[in-house]
């Protein structure tokens, strides 16, 4: 199978960036469970953005860097935070619906760490909100396909031609990957221009979790395994949290 754009994840960045890339070319979504079972459908609390005065981007910058505690990458921080309105447009443009007020302006929340109302939700199901829009999005794109139930393995690079990558490689290249079907267990070839990983967390790896079963790590393990770069990966976000009860 060719495609131009492999995308392995089916929660909101992988469907998103479907929905730009499908502008550039043929769009290929491999997801190893139902397109909607994702970290991003069980989201609850919404999306930070600067959306009115007497906010601005220099507070949402100042306030991110505080909570950050010194380990923010600056530039990262100031690209997200700059970028979110545009961002927070196109999932209004996809048909994500988030609460209004009754004078029709964004009802903002405010949370913990934020000196001004920035959050946009709806309800309090924003995951579900977005991943339901974008589904219905990226199905009735002609240029996207969508194989549920598809497993990725491993991407594939120089190593899968017979040449020894090692982290030191200076060349790695991605070529696609191998996916298996899990209903016929049959494994395929993916040869795609660009491959997407957006695999979602690693919750699973953990004895209890409140992520969903589908949180594994396997987008990590795969770059790993293909001696790609793996960063910040003592970042792990324990939530939502919960209480513990043994046995269960």
């Amino acid at each position: 199978m060719k495609t131009d754009f492999l995308v392995i994840g089916s929660g909101a960045a992988g469907l998103s960036f479907a929905l730009k890339a499908a502008a550039h070319g043929h769009v290929t979504i491999v997801t190893k469970g139902e397109l909607g079972e994702c970290n991003t459908d069980y989201a609850q609390g919404g999306i930070a953005s600067v959306m009115y005065e007497p906010d601005t981007f220099e507070k949402h910058i100042r306030d991110t860097l505080v909570c950050g505690a010194g380990k923010c990458d600056e530039r990262a921080v100031e690209l997200v935070v700059r970028r979110a309105p545009e961002l927070i447009a196109d999932l209004i443009a996809w048909g994500t619906r988030f609460d209004k007020t009754p004078d029709g302006r964004f009802e903002l929340n405010r949370e913990g760490g934020h000196s001004e109302h920035r959050i946009l939700h709806h309800e309090d199901l924003t995951g579900a909100e977005i991943e339901r829009a974008l589904m219905k999005r990226v199905k009735r794109h002609h240029n996207i396909d969508i194989y549920e139930h598809h497993f990725a393995v491993d991407i594939l690079t120089q190593h899968h031609l017979g040449r020894l990558v090692k982290k030191s490689t200076p060349d790695i290249t991605c070529f696609g990957a191998y996916v298996l079907n899990l209903k016929k267990h049959e494994i395929y070839t993916v040869l795609a221009k660009v491959t997407v990983m957006a695999t979602g967390g690693v919750g699973n790896i953990y004895h209890t979790t409140t992520n969903p079963s589908v949180a594994t790590g396997d987008g990590v393990a795969m770059v790993h395994r293909a001696k790609g770069v793996i960063e910040n990966m003592e970042f792990i976000q324990f939530h939502p949290t919960s209480l513990y009860n043994p046995g269960e």
